[in-house]
């Protein structure tokens, strides 16, 4: 006996059992992703390929669980339980594509190698900022934008040419401006002096280049403000005696001036060779000298100078090495000396730290490096600002 199947019958009575299966397998779906750690992911949807709510049953049918709607972009943040749920989606036509959720982190502030080797956190707590005291970076300008600096420059002037700016266009100047005072905040660099007054004197161009007499200029214009340090990390072989006598006059108005001794291996060069001027050498992070650090005997202290990290030009922040990173680290010291009482330093008893008397305490607090005492490589040794700024 022949046996004929009607196909529609056949499919119309099994019907309701194909549902049913595949129910349950819809119901298992989740089961089957389960166990796994779960994923968060960003599933992003072609445009107008499903509704919201048919998006949120896609999700659901793989076990996959909703977080949020990130209707900016079509998409749904959502926790995957396994990859096979993960390629269940990719392959569904109206998903475009999936997305890591990855972690996003603060950019934690950094305390730099050199600061830390100067011991000038350890004075912060006792709540010596050097906040209020000025000190003026004369160098290529400031960063004006800078989130790191804002906050702690208060003006400038641009003795090149004043119908321009003191915006700092080479990067060199807000460099030393971070060393001296970088605001401690929750990113990027710390100063040694972070609540000092910062002053932009631009003096030298986009090249790191200028004039002496733009640079006597800005010295004027640091003594005619009020400044209390200068820093000076810029220098040549040779002096002009035009640059020596603004160097006195500002001396003796009280102007504390600091400047790298160079960088050429040889002789200190000039600001830095006046007697008038704290000549500053440069250290690396094993306490050696820069090999590339002037020296000689108008050297009279040592700062970290090697692989320096700071706030540079814009927003930005870079990594340099030299005695014009050296010589900041004096400066922000000189300024948390110069918020302390004058006390036994006082050599002419006149109750206000002058030039000679910051530089006095400097030295004497310094930690001695090379040969005992004085010698022509670390001056009097490595600047010391927690131990300069004790009683």
């Amino acid at each position: 006996m022949k046996y004929m199947i009607n196909i529609k019958t056949l499919s119309k009575n099994l019907l309701p059992t194909m549902l049913a299966l595949l129910t349950v397998a819809a119901l298992m779906l989740p089961a089957l992703f389960a166990g796994a750690q779960q994923q968060r992911k960003i599933v992003v949807f072609s445009p107008d390929a499903l509704n919201d709510a048919a998006q949120d049953e896609l999700i659901a049918h793989v076990g996959g669980v909703k977080i949020k709607n990130l209707d900016l972009i079509n998409a749904k943040v959502v926790l995957l339980p396994s990859k096979a749920a993960e390629r269940a989606l990719t392959q569904h036509p109206a998903v475009l594509r999936i997305d890591e959720d990855i972690e996003m982190h603060t950019l934690a502030q950094t305390l730099p190698w050199g600061i830390d080797r100067i011991d000038a956190e350890m004075v912060w707590p006792a709540g010596n900022n050097a906040d209020a005291i000025k000190v003026a970076i004369i160098d290529t300008g400031i960063s004006a934008s800078h989130p790191d600096l804002a906050a702690n420059v208060k003006g400038g002037v641009n003795t090149i040419t004043s119908k321009k700016g003191w915006n700092d266009d080479n990067g060199h100047g807000s460099h030393v401006a971070g060393t001296v005072g970088a605001l401690n905040n929750s990113v990027g660099a710390i100063g040694a002096a972070p609540l000092v007054d910062l002053y932009a004197v631009k003096v030298l161009n986009r090249n790191g280049s200028g004039f002496v007499s733009d640079i006597i200029e800005g010295i004027q214009w640091a003594v005619n403000n009020g400044m209390q340090v200068a820093n000076m990390s810029f220098g040549g072989p040779s002096g002009v005696q035009s640059m020596h006598d603004a160097i006195i006059t500002a001396y003796n108005a009280g102007l504390v001036m600091v400047a790298a001794a160079g960088n050429s291996g040889g002789a200190v060069g000039y600001p830095a060779a006046y007697p008038e001027v704290i000549a500053v050498s440069a250290t690396d992070s094993n306490n050696n000298l820069a090999s590339f650090s002037s020296r000689g005997p108008q050297v009279d202290l040592s700062a970290p100078g090697v692989s320096i990290y700071s706030t540079y030009k814009g927003t930005g922040y870079a990594t340099l090495s030299g005695t014009s990173m050296a010589s900041p680290h004096v400066a922000g010291s000189a300024a948390l000396v110069l918020n302390t009482p004058v006390g036994l330093y006082d050599a002419d008893l006149d109750g206000v730290w002058d030039p000679a008397e910051v530089q006095q305490k400097l030295q004497d607090r310094a930690t001695d490096l090379g040969n005992l005492g004085f010698d022509n490589l670390f001056g009097w040794g490595l600047v010391n600002a927690y131990s300069a700024t004790q009683p």
